[in-house]
């Protein structure tokens, strides 16, 4: 099954994508220029192969719903996310913040 919901964080729209699948479920919020995944996203992958697309994009493990993507520290991000400020450590929701902002040419340090 896949659940897709719009979503505002921190004043900011966004989409809430979750994919049921057998033994697992795979969690996403995205924007405009961007998104945040649970484990199941290769950050390495985008880095490397992928490098080409410029692909804004972190991760956080161990989560399982939408609630907990938005409170979970990225594990790892792509080069690209880092060049808008977003950082291991950082928070989910501080993500799609910085993400939204950077997209509005309001770009928070």
């Amino acid at each position: 099954m896949v659940t897709v919901t719009p979503l505002v964080v921190e004043n900011c729209p966004c989409v809430a994508t979750t994919v049921t699948l057998p033994k697992t479920q795979l969690v996403v919020i995205s924007t405009d220029i961007g998104y945040i995944m649970c484990g199941a996203l290769d950050v390495e992958l985008l880095n490397t192969r992928l490098k080409d697309r410029h692909i804004i994009a972190a991760r956080a493990v161990g989560v399982k719903t939408v609630e907990e993507l938005l409170a979970a520290p990225l594990e790892s991000v792509t080069d690209e996310a880092k060049l808008l400020g977003i950082t291991v450590g950082m928070i989910g929701r501080e993500a799609i913040y910085k993400m939204y902002h950077h997209k509005e040419g309001n770009m928070i340090q």
